[in-house]
């Protein structure tokens, strides 16, 4: 049986497109490519969408837009700056987005041997060529197994330490609903991604990745999915923080480190 997100190879199709991006979002995009390319100029290779705006599944003021630039250099101070700027320009200029995530990188990292299986694949299956020359002609194919299963979310044991300092710092209801998405998130990506290679597929819908990894973890299913409901809708209430990085965070990590193994060191 072929498994969603895969060609009948098994290997993973790249997801999105600029084609499935709702008309809601259009004028967004459109002004992302253009003010891009005006902020970056010659220092940029290439640009990409990902999340859920090229997926078609975004939600008109409440979904946040997501874009990765690659650099023909490593990232140095204006282009973070750069960065800055430009997301709070399209947040601000777009209603209908909630928030803008760029992550900027130098092609030479994106295409490194030590990033092929976590920022290789990432750009080569889950994001989008917005602008320039795609770097995933430069990537291999992939298969959800286990190194890739290790290589992107095998990390989390070393991230919940951090986690933890951005709860004490928060104070306020706006930062724990920011912290609350992002924590959501990557919980339950990391729990999909746990259970990937048994499932043998790709998803990046959250509310199905729940489910399946319920399938295999029942006695966490209930968490998981609450999880993947907070990710939606995030929570103003720190215990729900505090439950993720007390009870389901820890858990997850050591399971996650018992099956797969430790990400590479970067």
């Amino acid at each position: 049986m072929q498994r969603r997100g895969l060609d009948p190879y098994g290997y993973f199709e790249r997801e999105g497109s600029l084609g499935r991006v709702q008309g809601a979002f259009g004028p967004v995009v459109a002004a992302a490519r253009e003010r891009i390319g005006e902020a970056y100029g010659q220092r940029l290779h290439s640009a990409y969408l990902y999340g859920s705006v090229p997926r078609g599944t975004a939600r008109p003021g409440r979904s946040d837009l997501d874009l990765l630039l690659a650099l023909h250099h490593d990232a140095a101070d204006e282009d973070r700056d750069a960065a800055e700027v430009l997301a709070c320009g399209l947040d601000q200029d777009f209603a209908e987005i909630d928030g803008v995530g760029i992550l900027l990188y130098g092609k030479n990292t994106l295409l490194s041997e030590q990033e092929r299986d976590d920022l290789g694949w990432f750009l080569a299956c889950l994001c989008t060529p917005l602008l320039g020359a795609d770097l995933a002609e430069h990537l291999p194919r992939y298969r959800p197994d286990s190194l890739l299963a290790r290589e992107t979310n095998g990390d989390l044991a070393a991230v919940l330490p951090r986690w933890r300092a951005r709860l004490e710092a928060a104070s306020t209801p706006a930062e724990y609903r920011k912290l609350s998405r992002h924590f959501s998130r990557h919980l339950v990506r990391t729990g999909f991604t746990l259970v990937m290679p048994r499932w043998g597929g790709w998803t990046s819908d959250l509310a199905e990745s729940a489910e399946i990894f319920g399938r295999y973890y029942p006695e966490r299913a209930a968490q998981m999915r609450a999880a993947a409901a907070v990710a939606l809708d995030p929570a103003e209430d720190p215990a729900v923080l505090h439950a993720y990085l007390d009870d389901l965070g820890p858990w997850l990590a050591d399971e996650y480190t018992a099956r797969h193994g430790a990400k590479t060191p970067r």
